[in-house]
C-alpha cells in the first residue's frame, strides 16, 4: 500500500499523497478486507496479541485488529505516508493502535516481538523486498505468524477477462499500459506466486497459501476509476493511451457495462518455529 523509502515513494506510481488515493484505499478495503480478516481468523488472532500492520495505507485493517486484540493488545500500523491513518475524518483511534511513519525496506522494525506481522499489497512495490521480509520475520516471537498478501497480475493479466467488445479491448490495453508503468518503477509483478517459497526460505513453517480473484464488483469499478485518475498523465506521457481513449474508458466505466476483475491476490502465511529461524 505504499511503505517504502523516500526515493521510492517519489517514484511510486500510486502515491498515497495523491488526491485519488483515499478513494483507491477505500475500494481496496471493500474488496480485500473480508478476505484478509478471514485469514486473521484462521491464524487465530485473539485478545492480547501484539500485531504489526506494515504499509497499512488506510485505517480499516488496523481498526479490525485493534478490536480483536482489545485494550490488552497492541497494533503498530506503519506506512511511509500515514496521512490516511492519522488524518481520516471522524476516525477515533483506539489507544492500543500506534501509528508510525516507517520504511519497511530500510528502517529497523518497531519494538516487538509480535504475534502477527501482516503486509498487503506492499512488498511488490518495495525495491528491498527480500530485506524487508527478513526484517518482518525477525520481528516475530517464536510461534508468531507472518501473513503476506500481494497481487500477481501475471497469473491473470486482464481487467476484462470477458473481452467481447471494443470497450473491453480498450480496458485491457490500458491495463497493459498500467502494468508497464509499474514494472518501469521497479514493481515485481510476479511476486505473489513466490510468497509460499519465500516464507519457507525465510525459515517459517506451517506455510499455506491461497488466492482471491473477484471477477466483477462495484468496488472494482471504483478502484479502476481512481487508478486511472492517479496515472492518466503517466499513461499519456509514455504513449500507452491518448486523452480521448482515457475519456472513452471512463465513460465506459460510468455506463456500468464492464465486468472488471482484479489480479489474483495471493495470501501466504507461516509461523516462526519455536527454535531459531534458518
Amino acid at each position: 500500500m505504499g511503505d517504502m523509502s523516500d526515493d521510492a515513494a517519489g517514484d511510486y506510481l500510486l502515491d498515497n499523497r495523491q488526491a485519488a488515493a483515499g478513494t483507491r484505499l477505500g475500494a481496496l478495503a471493500e474488496l480485500f478486507d473480508p478476505w484478509t480478516c478471514q485469514h486473521f481468523e484462521t491464524i487465530g488472532v485473539t485478545a492480547g496479541w501484539r500485531c504489526w500492520e506494515v504499509g497499512a495505507g488506510g485505517p480499516s485493517v488496523p481498526l479490525w485488529l485493534a478490536d480483536r486484540v482489545g485494550p490488552g493488545g497492541r497494533v503498530v500500523a506503519t506506512d511511509l505516508d500515514v496521512s490516511w491513518l492519522s488524518g481520516a475524518p471522524g476516525l477515533q483511534r483506539p489507544a492500543q493502535v500506534d501509528v508510525r511513519r516507517h520504511d519497511v525496506g530500510t528502517d529497523a522494525a518497531p519494538a516487538g516481538p509480535f504475534d502477527l506481522v501482516h503486509a498487503r499489497l506492499v512488498l511488490t512495490h518495495v525495491p528491498a523486498r527480500d530485506a524487508a521480509l527478513r526484517r518482518m520475520v525477525a520481528a516475530l516471537r517464536p510461534g508468531g505468524w507472518l501473513l503476506l498478501e500481494d497481487a500477481d497480475p501475471g497469473l491473470q493479466p486482464l481487467l476484462c477477462p470477458d473481452e467481447h467488445g471494443p470497450a473491453q479491448v480498450l480496458a485491457n490495453r490500458l491495463r497493459r499500459g498500467f502494468r508497464a508503468l509499474l514494472a518501469a518503477r521497479g514493481a515485481e509483478l510476479a511476486y505473489g506466486r513466490t510468497l509460499p517459497r519465500a516464507l519457507r526460505e525465510a525459515g517459517l513453517v506451517d506455510v499455506h497459501a491461497d488466492a482471491f480473484f473477484p471477477l466483477t464488483s462495484p468496488a472494482c469499478t471504483v478502484l479502476e476509476r481512481a487508478t486511472v485518475e492517479q496515472v492518466r498523465d503517466e499513461l499519456v506521457a509514455a504513449g500507452h493511451a491518448t486523452d480521448a481513449e482515457l475519456e472513452a474508458h471512463l465513460a465506459n466505466l460510468d455506463a456500468g457495462e464492464l465486468d472488471l476483475a482484479t489480479a489474483p491476490l495471493v495470501s501466504a502465511w507461516g509461523r516462526r518455529p519455536e527454535g531459531p529461524t534458518g
